[in-house]
C-alpha cells in the first residue's frame, strides 16, 4: 500500500430525522471494569466509538448489541437506553459520545429503575 493512501472504514450510518442540530459536543469517557450507566435517555441524539474495551448497549424495544473496541454506536433522541454498561469486569472501557444538539440541551437524563 502507498505511503499516502487514506484508508477508510464505514462504521455507522444512523438516521436522526428532520431534527435541527445546531452543534456537536464530543466527550470522552471512562468505565471502570463491570460499570453499569443506569437507566437513561437523551433529549438529543447521540452516536459514539469505543476506543478501548467493550461496551454492551441496550435501546429500549431493541436487543443488547455488545461492542468491541473500534464498533459505532447510536442512541436515538428520547429513547430510554436499558443498558449502556461495561461488558468486562475485569477491563476498563473508553468511549467517545458525540452528542447531536439543537440549541441549549441537556446531554442525559437518568431515569429511575
Amino acid at each position: 500500500m502507498a505511503e499516502n493512501t487514506i484508508i477508510r472504514r464505514h462504521v455507522l450510518t444512523a438516521d436522526t430525522g428532520t431534527r435541527t442540530i445546531t452543534s456537536v459536543q464530543a466527550h470522552e469517557i471512562h468505565f471502570a471494569p463491570g460499570q453499569k450507566g443506569g437507566l437513561h435517555f437523551h433529549p438529543c441524539p447521540v452516536t459514539g466509538y469505543i476506543i478501548e474495551g467493550t461496551a454492551m448497549l441496550q435501546v429500549d424495544g431493541e436487543g443488547e448489541q455488545v461492542l468491541p473496541a473500534g464498533s459505532a454506536f447510536f442512541e436515538p433522541a428520547d429513547a430510554r437506553i436499558l443498558h449502556f454498561d461495561n461488558h468486562s469486569d475485569t477491563e476498563p472501557m473508553v468511549f467517545v459520545a458525540f452528542y447531536l444538539l439543537n440549541g441549549e440541551q441537556k446531554l442525559i437524563e437518568m431515569l429511575d429503575a
